[in-house]
């Protein structure tokens, strides 16, 4: 059965004649379909993200609901989108990583493991009988060579890195305002990247956040490149450090 214009097939893996391919466009809007937005910000010695936190009901346990992962001891993960998707994704981030150390005897590199899923969903985009994932990964880390990294993959399998990036319903809005934080060439302290990316979250979403609201991954040089997601009490400092310079 056909659809679309001039009977194109849009459930067989081909350019339409206007050079769409839908899989990819629906893979991007399943990204958005948890209705949350993540915001990613590097700085000089740090790199974070912030991601909401929805529980889905009164019923669920908030501390099993979680967008963030921790890859290895120092990439951490943030993924939007479907959740299956995600915890799928998860796996095979993990599962690359621990073959990489395996295999050479040191850790990923998070701009190679980038690579490596970029790489994967972009043949998920060559085949019929192959869904790509609709999720978005966010990837930081402290690089021993290149400091603080930060990247995005997409469901077309494009990944490049950024200063700061956003993903999600309101991505527009939230890169918009980082831009405009960035023209300058600023370079942003750990607490200064935390609460920029905290308040640019804010202010896309219109609404002063909670601490129950948000999670917060860091990657800093000043804990030894470890990752680790922030604690409520840190959280709060940021919070009325925010509201207070507001």
């Amino acid at each position: 059965m056909s659809h679309g214009s001039g009977g194109y097939d849009r459930h067989i893996t081909i350019f339409s004649p206007e050079g769409r391919l839908y899989q990819v466009e629906y893979a991007f809007k399943a990204a958005k379909s948890n209705g949350l937005t993540a915001i990613a910000v590097r700085g000089t010695d740090s790199v974070c993200f912030v991601t909401q936190r929805k529980v889905p009901d009164k019923l669920t346990d908030p501390s099993s609901v979680t967008q963030i992962h921790s890859i290895t001891k120092n990439i951490g993960m943030l993924l939007t989108g479907m959740h299956g998707d995600a915890r799928s994704l998860m796996q095979k981030a993990r599962s690359e990583a621990a073959e990489f150390r395996f295999k050479f005897g040191y850790e990923m590199p998070v701009h190679y493991l980038a690579r490596v899923l970029a790489d994967q969903a972009q043949v998920y985009t060559q085949h019929a009988y192959m869904r790509p994932l609709g999720v978005i990964p966010i990837l930081i880390a402290i690089d021993e060579e290149r400091g603080p990294q930060l990247f995005k993959v997409d469901p077309a399998g494009y990944f490049v890195g950024y200063k700061a990036t956003a993903a999600g319903v309101k991505e527009t809005e939230a890169v918009n305002m980082l831009e405009k934080k960035f023209k300058t060439g600023p370079q942003y302290s750990q607490k200064e990247v935390v609460e920029l990316a905290i308040s640019t979250l804010q202010h896309v979403l219109g609404e002063d956040l909670k601490v129950s609201d948000i999670e917060v991954g860091l990657a800093s040089a000043q804990d030894g490149g470890r990752f680790r997601v922030l604690s409520c009490e840190e959280l709060e400092e940021h919070l009325v450090a925010i509201s207070e310079r507001d």
